[in-house]
């Protein structure tokens, strides 16, 4: 079946490259950073290897998508046309945020996820030259993906699954959701603390400091936006 629209339109063409299911969020994987198949997977956990292989391949086809060896293993980069693509998929991740209002539904929560992407958006440069370990214990998480541990020091974070070793300078207890959420924009630490599904523990002045650390999500702020103008315009009705 061929799957082609059939026009000449640069829309349908641009479509037919780039909207694919998994091509935008493999796309979103290689703008935040990701270069080895690994961490591009850890992105997109739900997507099978072999169709992010395929999916690879045909990025690199369309001359989206460079491979280099490096070292034992290959690497990926975007090339000047697929830099060119980092507008379209923020439109787009910001788009969802102010346009898209429903909750999250259960299957969308993935602890996983939602911990690869804290880690690689800590803001590293906020930190102590000291270590420091943040721990994360998500009770209604399934047993495998319940305690997780950032650790950063000397301008590189980990993210480990099993106990480092190391006295934690921060416990943040939490719900999938509500850790989510606040990531997300949909709602705010103190909203969260408020109903009893957040907990920081720690010493008050590294505790108060952990947003500062951790920040939120790439597209929190348009998210929180909408929903602040949602809200006055609720109001004023």
């Amino acid at each position: 079946m061929d799957d082609s629209y059939g026009q000449f339109c640069t829309v349908a063409r641009g479509a037919e490259a780039l909207c694919e299911r998994w091509t935008p969020l493999v796309l979103r994987e290689l703008l935040c950073g990701s270069k080895r198949f690994n961490d591009i997977h850890r992105g997109v956990p739900r997507m099978s290897t072999s169709l992010l292989a395929q999916r690879l391949r045909h990025l690199e086809e369309i001359g989206v998508v460079r491979r280099h060896a490096a070292g034992k293993v290959w690497e990926y980069s975007l090339t000047e046309s697929g830099q060119e693509l980092g507008p379209i998929i923020m439109a787009l991740g910001n788009w969802g945020a102010r346009w898209m209002n429903s909750r999250f539904r259960d299957d969308e929560l993935d602890p996983a996820l939602l911990m690869w992407d804290i880690r690689r958006s800590v803001r590293l440069a906020m930190f102590p030259s000291d270590p420091v370990v943040i721990q994360f214990d998500l009770h209604d998480a399934r047993v495998a993906e319940k305690s997780w541990w950032l650790v950063v020091e000397q301008g590189t974070v980990d993210l480990c699954r099993t106990d480092p070793g190391r006295q934690p300078a921060v416990i943040v207890t939490s719900t999938v959701r509500a850790l989510t959420e606040i990531w997300t924009g949909d709602c705010t630490p103190g909203e969260a603390m408020n109903t009893g599904q957040l907990r920081v523990q720690g010493p008050g002045r590294v505790a108060d400091r952990l947003w500062e650390w951790i920040g939120t999500g790439t597209f929190a702020a348009a998210r929180s936006e909408a929903l602040r103008m949602r809200s006055a315009r609720g109001a004023g009705a």
